[in-house]
């Protein structure tokens, strides 16, 4: 008799036992902190950069223009009208993913050839190529004032065309030396009016 109280006493205590410590399981589990949510904050790209910012930048930049022989009114047919110029720029990116839009500023002074000055702004949009290139369309509006073999009191305008490429130290073997930021190479081809002029051009672009 005694053998079978402590059989029961024992199962009672085990049946007591069972839901406490199931108790404690559940209360230790809904305790567990939960995941941190993400922050788009460090969102990045597909090639592992930032996917959202605003990049500006600064650049220079040297070139060459061809103008139609009858895509300025006056102009002599000779070619008298082409030259070499340099440029000045200031803009700004703003990633979107594997994407970017940006707009920039552009003013550039005639070298040889009768371009005096030329000034203009632009939209560009393409995509980003690795840790810092860039692949890119551009529209814009550009105003060409000439030395002196065509009418000199007033700038020629028109809507202005381009596709160009940025390559940053990465792309070229330096990668390391300044970053995502920095410098970068930037070839383009652009147009003023409807292939009233070809322009190719090339220079520096520093990005902060």
């Amino acid at each position: 008799m005694r053998k079978l109280v402590l059989a029961a006493v024992a199962a009672s205590a085990a049946f007591v036992a069972t839901p406490s410590l199931a108790q404690d399981a559940t209360a230790t589990d809904t305790s567990a902190p939960a995941s941190a949510p993400v922050d788009s904050s460090t969102a990045q790209a597909p090639h592992g950069t930032k996917a959202f910012g605003f990049e500006p930048y600064v650049a220079v930049r040297g070139g060459w223009e061809e103008f139609q022989s009858d895509s300025v009114p006056g102009a002599p047919r000779q070619n008298k009208l082409n030259g070499s110029l340099v440029e000045g720029l200031v803009g700004a990116n703003v990633p979107l993913g594997a994407f970017f839009v940006g707009a920039e500023g552009n003013v550039a002074k005639g070298i040889s050839g009768d371009i005096d000055w030329q000034y203009g702004a632009a939209g560009r949009f393409g995509l980003r190529a690795g840790e810092s290139g860039l692949i890119y369309g551009k529209v814009g509006y550009q105003w060409v004032n000439f030395d002196k073999r065509v009418n000199t009191d007033r700038d020629f305008h028109d809507v202005t065309y381009g596709i160009g490429f940025e390559v940053g130290p990465k792309e070229i073997g330096l990668g390391g030396l300044t970053g995502n930021s920095g410098i970068r190479l930037r070839g383009e081809v652009s147009t003023f009016g409807w292939t009233n002029s070809f322009r190719p051009t090339l220079g520096i672009v520093a990005h902060f």
